[in-house]
């Protein structure tokens, strides 16, 4: 199954995301964001947002081809333009654990409430075993919470607060965190999903930026998405 032109794609991919934010590093060092950092996030977003590379991987291994655009962003963001702030790593301390689930609190009777009037979410009984719905969380952890959560909050909110502020790049997250869902379990504009996103992204962005953590907003989602998944 092996094709070249897939082989051409992954292997230039990093370089030009490296070549794009070593210049933007060169030409932005207060880290402000220019047009290259807003070229690359929208790319990455769109190839994974309107699946333009599914095709590459055979069915089941789409998260690996996410991984590694998340990498290839990594490596660009973190390692070539050292954008600060960011808050990435593996490390993840009791203060992410407090500020995470302090969120969820707050998010989730509400947005279950609106979620319930508006007909989109349906409890149901879905209770597996301890094991497998520790590897459910797990999963859900690294192939769709982190990657996202990188994007939108140590990237897209972290460039947008040294443009508009922390109010107003917090709500512009969120809402392009919810229009990211547009086309999620629908044909359709998927109205419903893209409002209790953004409504989401509020939360996942107020976890992420009380100390500038990404395991913070993570371990938010990461509940979010378990919970949505086991009960509703």
């Amino acid at each position: 199954m092996f094709l070249w032109r897939w082989f051409a794609l992954y292997a230039a991919l990093p370089v030009v995301l490296a070549w794009l934010l070593r210049q933007a590093a060169e030409a932005d060092p207060k880290q402000r964001g220019n047009w290259r950092d807003a070229l690359i996030l929208l790319t990455l977003g769109l190839a994974v947002d309107l699946r333009w590379f599914d095709s590459a991987w055979p069915d089941g291994l789409r998260g690996l081809g996410n991984l590694l655009l998340v990498d290839a962003g990594l490596y660009a963001f973190v390692g070539i333009r050292r954008l600060s702030g960011t808050g990435f790593e593996f490390h993840i301390h009791w203060s992410d654990w407090k500020t995470g689930l302090r969120e969820l609190a707050f998010f989730a009777p509400a947005v279950i409430a609106l979620g319930l009037a508006l007909g989109f979410i349906h409890p149901h009984a879905n209770l597996p075993g301890v094991g497998k719905a520790a590897l459910t969380w797990g999963g859900i952890f690294v192939f769709v919470a982190v990657p996202e959560e990188l994007f939108f909050r140590a990237w897209v909110q972290n460039l947008l607060e040294r443009r508009v502020g922390r109010r107003a790049a917090l709500v512009i997250a969120s809402v392009l965190f919810g229009l990211s869902h547009f086309n999620k379990r629908s044909a359709h504009f998927n109205w419903r999903y893209v409002l209790l996103a953004s409504i989401a992204g509020i939360f996942y962005g107020r976890a992420w930026r009380e100390h500038r953590r990404v395991p913070a907003s993570t371990i938010t989602h990461t509940c979010v998405d378990w919970l949505w998944s086991l009960w509703f």
